[in-house]
């Protein structure tokens, strides 16, 4: 017969073994002890498994991956490392040692400083002589009992770090993470397996090796899993950024006004996480909830894509692919010249017929007055076309008149003013006409129905709803469906005290003026009373300055005026 077996389970509890020797097979005690080790050898297996294959979150992933390693094997130090994007180099994610109380890496908040594993040499040949750059090109695990005698490896920095800190770097296992392509994606290491029993450091054990294997296949699939929704994740942000850069690229003033909504919206989101007390001490966004808001943010205006240019970028009332003002201006300078011309005809004629000088001069006075109002009406007519004044009923009535004047052109009567230019210049407030103005509100409908026809997962299927109602109003007074407070998430009401507060702040719109953040928070403050935007959100926007922080940031401290 063979000499005494130790079964020690992979998975359980790592300081119990059952020793069997070959007359103690017919035990039932030593049999139930040892299927006890298999039965939570397994359940221990799956669970880890679900575990693994359950977590979207890759630090938390990684670390779980080298804390599970460790305590199968009872290791003392464990380091994960992961293939970069290029291949070149194996990135240090994970560093733990518990003799040396280091835990670096994951959700430890501490970085790790070290510089990544070369995986090639200078000639370009793969780099074989680091254990875990072998172990990445070849896929074969490797096991050293004591990497001071082991030959074949380079373990200068090894040993140049035990020098430094006084550790003893003995047993090491590294191995392989493989994804579906055969591909390894990462490395893992563990250093220093412990005897529960002594304390004494020991070669790693067989049996718990083939269980780090079968972890580190499941790992790999979670990992690929993980990357594989990180990079589609990656895509689509990059599909967002793009879709904003179109947009940048037919406004430069709505490209900016984007980044900066996310940046606002992000930092109420944040703030409503860190309050304890108020009306949102109950509110939490997870990551998910964040992640959600965010691309909301991203997308809000996605629907201007389709908006024309002109009117966006629409700085004056008769701007559309270029300012028509310079059209009624050139009027304006025929209509001075023809009744210059026709002045002086009939000063000739007179002069023919022998007129008295001041019957001459009675003339010209005419002129010159007729001549002085038409300057001052023509000066009116070009100031309407700036925003910059609101149009009063005197004025619209005064710029109506003007209109209604004419002049002979080629034997026709024309008007001063055409109704479409009448149209534009008796825009109270702005520069967009109705037609307009629908166009503008046009994009959230359109916003809406773009993002309601990706197929968004289902922790981000309220980026439609949230993106398209951000000039929704709590009175019902908003576009594009006039619902109330009572039918507004509060990711939307969020959103669209962002919009409209980097809307006033900004100093990129052509079509206004730089305007203090003092005047911003006012109109915020009348905009409340009136009920079209939440008070409660602004009230925490206001009371935990984050719009000083903003401003602030974005502006310059000078921009934070009282």
């Amino acid at each position: 017969m063979s000499d005494d077996i130790t079964l020690t389970p992979a998975f359980g509890a790592m300081d119990e073994k059952v020793s069997i020797s070959p007359d103690d097979f017919d035990s039932i005690e030593a049999v139930c002890k040892y299927a006890e080790g298999l039965a939570q050898q397994t359940e221990r297996l799956v669970n880890i498994g679900l575990a693994l294959s359950g977590e979207r979150n890759i630090d938390r992933l990684f670390e779980m991956v080298v804390d599970e390693a460790r305590r199968i094997t009872n290791a003392d130090a464990g380091t994960l490392y992961i293939v970069n994007t290029k291949h070149t180099h194996l990135d240090f994610v994970i560093l733990q040692n518990d003799t040396m109380g280091v835990r670096m890496g994951g959700t430890s908040g501490q970085e790790i400083t070290l510089p990544s594993v070369s995986m090639f040499n200078e000639d370009g040949s793969p780099n074989h002589a680091n254990v875990s750059s072998y172990v990445a090109h070849v896929g074969e695990s490797v096991h050293i009992d004591d990497v001071y005698k082991a030959e074949g490896f380079d373990f200068s920095g090894t040993r140049k770090y035990d020098a430094t800190t006084g550790y003893r770097s003995q047993s090491m296992v590294v191995i392989g993470l493989m994804n579906h392509e055969d591909d390894i994606i990462g490395v893992l290491q563990l250093l220093n397996s412990v005897d529960p029993n002594t304390g004494e450091v020991r070669p790693f054990v067989e049996d718990q090796l083939e269980a780090v294997g079968a972890l580190a296949s499941q790992a790999a699939v979670a990992l690929t899993n993980t990357q594989l929704i990180q990079d589609l994740t990656n895509f689509l942000y990059a599909f967002i950024q793009a879709i904003a850069t179109a947009i940048d690229a037919k406004s430069p003033y709505t490209g900016g006004h984007i980044q900066r909504v996310v940046d606002v919206t992000m930092r109420i989101a944040s703030k409503m996480n860190e309050i304890e007390d108020g009306p949102f001490s109950d509110v939490f966004f997870n990551e998910d909830e964040l992640e959600e808001l965010k691309l909301s943010a991203w997308m809000h205006d996605v629907g201007k894509i389709v908006t024309p240019e002109y009117v966006v970028d629409k700085s004056t009332k008769l701007e559309t692919i270029f300012d028509r003002i310079m059209l009624v201006e050139a009027r304006f300078d025929l209509i001075e010249q023809m009744k210059k011309n026709e002045h002086l005809e009939k000063i000739l004629e007179m002069a023919s017929k022998g007129a008295s000088r001041e019957e001459m001069q009675a003339m010209s006075e005419e002129y010159a007055e007729w001549h002085a109002q038409f300057l001052d009406d023509r000066d009116f007519v070009i100031s309407c076309n700036s925003p910059g004044e609101f149009m009063s009923d005197e004025r619209i009535d005064r710029l109506k008149a003007i209109a209604a004047r004419t002049y002979d052109r080629n034997g026709q009567e024309q008007p001063y003013l055409m109704e479409v230019e009448v149209e534009n210049l008796t825009i109270r407030k702005g520069t967009l006409n109705a037609a307009e103005r629908k166009s503008i509100e046009d994009h959230a409908v359109v916003t809406n129905k773009m993002l309601s026809e990706l197929p968004f997962p289902k922790r981000l299927k309220n980026v439609p709803q949230y993106a398209g109602r951000h000039h929704e109003k709590l009175d019902g007074s908003g576009y594009p469906e006039g619902l109330t407070k009572a039918d507004l998430a509060l990711q939307a009401r969020i959103l669209a005290v962002a919009d409209i507060f980097e809307a006033l702040t900004a100093r990129d719109r052509p079509y206004k003026k730089p305007m203090p953040l003092s005047q911003a928070i006012k109109i915020l403050g009348f905009m409340v009373k009136d009920g079209h935007i939440d008070d409660e959100v602004f009230q925490l926007f206001l009371n935990n300055d984050i719009h000083k922080a903003y401003v602030a940031q974005e502006f310059g401290p000078e921009a934070v005026d009282e």
